[in-house]
């Protein structure tokens, strides 16, 4: 009997189990660090917007659920997928090896290179150990571009982590940065666009090694949540297949 009551338990876990994994969603919480203009941010009317916000709606609209979408700081961003406080991340998240053992990523949707921006006064023009010497360095905590310019460059520069891209934008503002490394629509609406002041890029756009910059954004899910994975796999390319996908690209890039 007690064999008999056991092997019933694990029956009811296994289709528990099995229950969740083929869940079908009617409501889609997806995390986003906001404002990262111009994948995430919010309009003058406090109305979310973007790439990814238009990209997502779109998506979800085509697999029939409603997208609700949950404010996260980058930094707590995988935790916060983890904890179950959304079920998915589109955030301009570059899809790596090292992310990769965390979380289970869709197709890619968009691959954006990085870029080093700076006030057109400095004196440089590309950014490499000899010509950063000294310098003190921009970058948004738990990035890529953190990464790569933690592993190349704090021997010789001094390196200044942000929770988000604006307030390393105020700080480059106020000159107590001399050059910033960020995902080059970021720094071209930030910065390149500034009504405030004038700034350049230095060098040319780097998207190499795969190492760092990976292989392009994808949306990011519990490993276990293949099903919901396919689910917007399949979305996206229906979109990309219709052409929907280059209007929303147009829409806040212009012409490729």
């Amino acid at each position: 009997m007690k064999k008999l009551v056991t092997v019933s338990l694990l029956g009811v876990a296994i289709a528990a189990a099995s229950s969740a994994q083929a869940r079908d969603y009617d409501n889609v919480r997806i995390g986003v660090d906001v404002p990262y203009e111009p994948m995430e941010f919010r309009t003058a009317e406090g109305e979310l917007t973007g790439f990814d916000i238009d990209l997502g709606n779109e998506l979800c609209d085509r697999m029939g659920v409603t997208c609700e979408w949950v404010e996260q700081e980058w930094d707590g961003i995988v935790p916060g997928l983890m904890s179950r406080n959304y079920d998915a991340i589109m955030s301009s998240m570059t899809i790596n090896d090292e992310r990769r053992e965390q979380v289970l990523f869709s197709d890619p949707y968009i691959t954006m290179p990085s870029a080093w921006f700076a006030a057109s006064d400095l004196d440089i023009s590309e950014a490499n150990e000899e010509t950063l010497e000294g310098m003190t360095i921009g970058v948004q905590r738990g990035t890529l571009q953190d990464n790569y310019v933690t592993d190349n460059f704090s021997s010789v520069a001094e390196i200044s982590r942000y929770s988000t891209a604006d307030d390393m934008v105020l700080d480059m503002e106020a000159e107590r940065l001399d050059i910033v490394f960020l995902d080059f629509p970021i720094g071209q609406t930030t910065l390149l666009e500034s009504d405030d002041a004038d700034y350049v890029v230095i060098g040319e756009r780097i998207s190499e090694p795969k190492e760092y910059f990976g292989d392009g954004f994808g949306i990011a899910f519990r490993q276990r949540d293949e099903a919901l994975a396919e689910k917007f796999n399949e979305a996206l390319a229906e979109v990309q297949e219709d052409g929907t996908y280059d209007e929303i690209f147009t829409r806040y890039f212009g012409e490729e």
